[in-house]
C-alpha cells in the first residue's frame, strides 16, 4: 500500500496542473495579503478562493486522474493486491497531494500573515474540502465508464454545491420567512460541505452578520465548542461516506 501511495503522490506532484495550481494559490494569497490594509481583510478576501477554486480543482483533477490511470488500475487489479487496498491507496495519494498543494499555496501565506485561530481554521477547512471533493470525484468516476460523462457529473456536483445549493436555501428562506425555521437551516447547512465550511470560517472571523438573519442562530450553535466539534464530524463524514460508497462500487465493478 505504501508503494502505491508513494507512486501516486510522486506522479501527481510532477503534474504540471498541480504545480500550476500551487503557484496560482501562492501568487493569489501573497497578492491579497499585500494589497489589503489588514491581515483579517486579506483572510476574508481569500475565503472565496478557498471555497470555490479549491473544491473545483480537487474534483476535476481527481476525476481526470482516475480516468487517465485506468490502465494502471487494471494492471494493479490483475496483481495479488486487494481492490480495497488499491482504491484506498489512490485516494490517500490524491487527497494527500491536493492537500499538500493547498497548504503550500495558501496555507503557508496564511500562517505568515495571520497566524491565529481563524487562519488555522481556514487552513483546516481548506484541507478538509480538498479531501472531501477528492472522495466525491472518486465516487463520480467509478459510477460511469465514459470519461466525458464522468467529468460532466463532477462539474455538475461542484456547481450544485457552490452555486445552486445557496439558491435553493434562499428560496426556502423567502418562502417560509414567516415561520421559525432558523434551527432547521442549521440542519440544511450540513447538507453542503462548502456551506458548512463557510459558516465556520465566517464565525471565526466574527462577521456572522454576513450569514443573514440566521447568523445569531449559527453563532449560538457553531460558535460553541460542541458546535465546532459536530461541524468537524459532519465534514469528516462528507469525506468518509463518498469514499466508502466508491469503494463498494469499485469492489463490485467489472473492469
Amino acid at each position: 500500500m505504501k508503494k502505491i501511495i508513494k507512486y501516486v503522490i510522486l506522479d501527481i506532484l510532477r503534474n504540471k496542473i498541480v504545480m500550476s495550481y500551487t503557484v496560482f494559490l501562492l501568487i493569489i494569497s501573497f497578492s491579497i495579503f499585500n494589497l489589503e490594509d489588514t491581515a483579517g481583510k486579506g483572510l476574508l478576501s481569500l475565503l472565496n478562493i478557498v471555497l470555490i477554486i479549491v473544491p473545483l480543482v480537487s474534483i476535476i483533477f481527481s476525476t481526470i486522474y482516475i480516468y487517465n490511470s485506468a490502465e494502471f488500475i487494471e494492471l494493479m487489479v490483475s496483481q495479488p493486491i486487494k481492490r480495497k487496498t488499491l482504491w484506498l491507496s489512490i485516494f490517500v495519494g490524491l487527497a494527500g497531494s491536493m492537500s499538500l498543494a493547498f497548504f503550500i499555496g495558501a496555507g503557508i501565506p496564511i500562517l505568515l500573515f495571520e497566524f491565529s485561530a481563524t487562519g488555522i481554521t481556514m487552513i483546516a477547512t481548506g484541507i478538509l474540502l480538498s479531501i472531501i471533493f477528492v472522495a466525491i470525484a472518486l465516487l463520480a468516476s467509478v459510477c460511469t465508464r465514459d470519461k466525458a460523462k464522468g467529468i460532466g457529473v463532477a462539474i455538475l456536483l461542484w456547481f450544485y454545491f457552490s452555486v445552486l445549493f445557496d439558491g435553493l436555501v434562499l428560496f426556502i428562506l423567502f418562502q417560509f420567512s414567516d415561520y421559525p425555521i432558523e434551527k432547521f437551516m442549521i440542519s440544511v447547512s450540513a447538507l453542503n460541505p462548502i456551506d458548512l465550511a463557510r459558516v465556520l470560517i465566517i464565525l471565526k472571523m466574527d462577521v456572522s452578520v454576513m450569514l443573514g438573519y440566521t447568523g445569531a442562530v449559527f453563532q449560538d450553535f457553531f460558535g460553541s465548542q460542541w458546535g465546532v466539534i459536530i461541524a468537524g464530524i459532519v465534514l469528516s463524514a462528507w469525506a468518509a461516506v463518498p469514499l466508502l460508497l466508491s469503494l463498494g462500487k469499485f469492489n463490485r465493478k467489472d473492469l
